[in-house]
């Protein structure tokens, strides 16, 4: 079972991201602080880390960097979200793996969820 940190500010999003990430087989950390993004990773194992480019007082590309430049963390793999135009492009040079526009449906969030994992798998071997 894959292990995910979901890092959410906002309640509501966070709790349906969650609900339907353990309904589909993973085992999921809901993270309400994007500050302790990077502590959580230190402190656990996680294969994959989702993320929103807005958070709560901190760009999430600020993060997805910090994540980078941290050893033994910087090879975990970050799906980052975003409805901003032209996001993609930011959150793939600030070093996620994968990014997804919002608004996205279930089935297309897994898919993401999927190739970003097996991203990383190729990568590793």
């Amino acid at each position: 079972m894959n292990k995910i940190l979901l890092v959410e500010d906002d309640d509501h999003l966070g709790l349906i991201l969650r609900d339907q990430l353990e309904l589909n087989g993973y085992e999921v950390q809901l993270l309400r602080l994007p500050s302790k993004t990077v502590e959580n990773l230190l402190k656990d194992k996680f294969d994959l880390v989702i993320m929103d480019k807005l958070l709560s007082g901190i760009d999430g590309t600020d993060i997805c960097a910090d994540i980078r430049n941290t050893v033994p963390i910087s090879t975990t793999p970050i799906l980052m979200m975003s409805g901003w135009d032209g996001a993609e492009k930011i959150c793939i040079a600030a070093g996620a793996t994968n990014f997804i526009a919002k608004p996205f449906d279930v089935n297309s969030f897994l898919r993401h969820i999927e190739s970003t994992l097996n991203k990383a798998k190729d990568f590793q071997d």
